[in-house]
């Protein structure tokens, strides 16, 4: 009994047909028919999951491509570089050209697509920053790995900062604050509560370490525009902006925290457009389980809102990791496009992930769909999109189409000569200091000196002038008195005794009568 009779599957081989392109359709690959992603469904978020060395990475560069060429922008971060060939035109290697042929995708060329490259640390792409204050304490606490207690004194600190004035921009706006907090301790926990100096030390040693992992570079201005992450290019393509992430992996809390504060950013500035009929923008969260790992609730929560949200706002959001299980069921919910590349079960903690994702799936009677998951080639992937009414597909066997684009990095020649051509050039290189929280606070310990040391002058001054006075005073050239002087002084002694008794007498003079 051959395969196809044992389990259903059919492959592409079998059932080839010419396959063609679709307006408002992204062609993804071929089970026992086309598989396309419908644009108008694009925002509804999206999971792409599977074993490393698998074919998540390509996957991830099909969606880029054929979002980019219906004219949707796409952000996406890139884990080993690789991502960035999509910027050169495909040289038609010998297995994309096959692959195509085995699926029968007629309209496939080679191609190429609008990049726009960034990097944290401005080395592979152009800088790409965020303020201390748009970063918020949630974040930026998780960020800094900090407990509940050292949370509550970060919320004191930006609380403080508003109340005053105080622009929080980059870390040395946040480290002159929480030192002007630690002289003020008394008169700020009167006002906002307890602030100990023992949080505030936490805190400076949390902000050392993620100083040294590079976030200097990230905090600061011009911090990103939006906008600029949802531009086309003259022939109505998508920039795809392609974040240069390898270096950025060494620091994953950062990067985790980066991308959220990114997505929450995208929630906030966008207006609400409903269910267009393509998304305004779709953003790839690679590697999404550090996020969750080890994220309190209330951070969970926040991703939750986050996602459930920014639909509403025309962005589609597709979480890339290795399995299911690595996303809160709160968030999985909500992710209705679906890749499912192989996973390994070896283990028994391995056989119950297979089962949580073939459950994810709405089930195709031709197979079983737990017992497939783990006999996937490279580059295959079991499929399910939403589709008519919103209404998840069976799952499908599918073999994915290969991209157009180069698969691969680029040589770093080849990546500075786009940065060089980039409509963001120029924009973000410069780092801007301006006036803000550090050099608030220096002004007003600067005049407190200044005050002090003019108060310290004038008292210096004032006993100097009392010193002169007394040694101006005319003096006696000696201490011994004449025979006048001793008698005049006796008679002052005689008639001050009589007066002190009188004076006596007058106040107690009821109870001791003069005589």
């Amino acid at each position: 009994m051959s395969r196809a009779d044992a389990d259903g599957y059919k492959s592409p081989t079998q059932s080839k047909a010419a396959l063609m392109l679709v307006d408002d359709k992204i062609f993804l690959g071929t089970s026992t028919q086309p598989e396309y992603l419908a644009l108008k469904y694009g925002n509804r978020h999206g999971l792409v999951t599977g074993a490393t060395g698998t074919g998540k990475t390509v996957t991830l560069q099909v969606l880029a491509e054929g979002f980019s060429a219906a004219g949707v922008p796409v952000f996406a971060a890139d884990i080993k570089g690789d991502l960035s060939g999509v910027a050169k035109m495909g040289a038609a290697q010998g297995w994309q050209t096959q692959r195509a042929q085995e699926i029968g995708f007629t309209d496939f060329k080679d191609d190429i697509f609008p990049v726009i490259f960034w990097d944290l640390f401005g080395r592979q792409g152009h800088p790409i920053r965020a303020t201390i204050l748009e970063m918020g304490a949630l974040l930026l606490s998780r960020m800094l790995e900090l407990n509940d207690t050292q949370e509550g004194v970060l919320n004191i600190a930006f609380k403080l900062a508003d109340d005053e004035g105080l622009l929080l921009l980059d870390l040395k706006d946040l480290r002159a604050l929480l030192i002007d907090i630690q002289e003020r301790a008394k008169e700020i926990s009167a006002t906002y509560g307890n602030v100990s100096t023992a949080s505030i030390g936490a805190i400076q040693r949390a902000l050392l370490v993620l100083e040294q992992q590079g976030a200097e570079n990230f905090f600061g201005e011009r911090a990103l525009d939006i906008v600029d992450l949802m531009r086309t290019d003259r022939n109505g393509r998508g920039f795809i902006s392609i974040l240069a992430a390898d270096e950025l992996m060494r620091a994953p809390r950062l990067y985790a925290t980066f991308l959220l504060w990114m997505l929450s950013e995208l929630f906030e500035e966008l207006p609400e457009v409903g269910d267009p009929d393509r998304p305004k923008l779709v953003f790839f969260f690679d590697e999404a389980h550090l996020l969750f790992d080890d994220a309190p609730k209330v951070l969970i929560d926040k991703v939750e809102q986050v996602v459930k949200l920014v639909r509403s706002k025309g962005v589609g959001v597709y979480f890339v990791t290795q399995n299911p299980v690595d996303i809160p069921d709160t968030v999985l919910a909500q992710l209705s496009n679906r890749v499912q590349h192989a996973l390994r079960a070896y283990t028994p903690r391995e056989q119950k992930a297979v089962r949580v994702a073939a459950d994810t799936f709405r089930p195709n009677p031709a197979f079983s769909t737990e017992e497939v998951i783990t006999q996937l080639g490279i580059g295959e992937a079991l499929v399910s999109v939403l589709e008519s009414k919103g209404v998840p597909s069976m799952v499908g066997r599918t073999m994915i189409r290969p991209p157009s684009a180069q698969v691969g990095p680029l040589l770093p020649e080849e990546r500075r000569a786009i940065m060089a051509n980039s409509p963001v050039a120029g924009l973000y290189d410069t780092l801007v200091d301006r006036d803000s929280a550090f050099e608030v606070l220096a002004r007003k310990a600067r005049d407190r000196q200044l005050a002090e040391e003019r108060q310290r002058q004038e008292d210096e001054e004032r006993k100097a002038a009392e010193r002169s006075y007394q040694e101006d005073r005319p003096r006696r050239t000696s201490s011994r008195q004449t025979p006048a002087e001793a008698a005049m002084n006796s008679l002052a002694r005689t008639v001050a005794n009589r007066l002190g008794s009188a004076l006596v007498r007058g106040i107690l003079g009821g109870l001791k009568r003069g005589r």
